[in-house]
């Protein structure tokens, strides 16, 4: 893949990145569960940190994107996926945004893996640690939500 393809796929990071804030922010608003409004807070600040993050690569902030143009992302996988709605029910939406974030941490992990930076790596390796936590955080949550006969 050529370096505009990784800039083509960061774009994109970017703008799952802002609906992922969008959504968390909206989810915080309308929770009344004051737990559940703290961990959706938490996502949205996170999400909108690293739609910043990424979109330094991008501007020409001195961050050079440095990857291995010989690998294949394999972009595809992610394709075709529903759009996150406020109107879910709030299982399927946890479902989803779980998901969602299991698939962002997958990618930042193929992005460290092909950097040839070190601290570019860093940087990528630190965004799949976030997402994963999100992901735990949400997993923790979609129990309590799809199956509340466990509480």
């Amino acid at each position: 893949m050529t370096l505009e393809g990784y800039k083509r796929i960061i774009s994109a990071a970017i703008s799952n990145e802002e609906e992922a804030y969008l959504f968390y922010r909206d989810v915080a608003k309308k929770a009344k569960d004051n737990s559940i409004v703290k961990i959706f807070e938490d996502l949205a600040k996170d999400e909108l940190s690293h739609k910043v993050l990424l979109q330094d690569y991008l501007k020409d902030t001195g961050k050079e994107l440095k990857f291995d143009e010989t690998s294949d992302y394999k972009v595809a996988e992610s394709v075709d996926k529903p759009k996150l709605s406020i109107d879910m029910k709030p299982a399927d939406a946890i479902a989803l945004a779980m998901k969602r974030e299991e698939e962002a941490m997958d990618m930042y992990k193929e992005f460290a893996a092909i950097s040839t930076d070190d601290e570019q790596k860093k940087a990528f390796l630190a965004l799949a640690t976030m997402e994963q936590g999100h992901k735990t955080n949400l997993e923790n949550l979609y129990v309590g939500t799809a199956y509340p006969e466990v509480w």
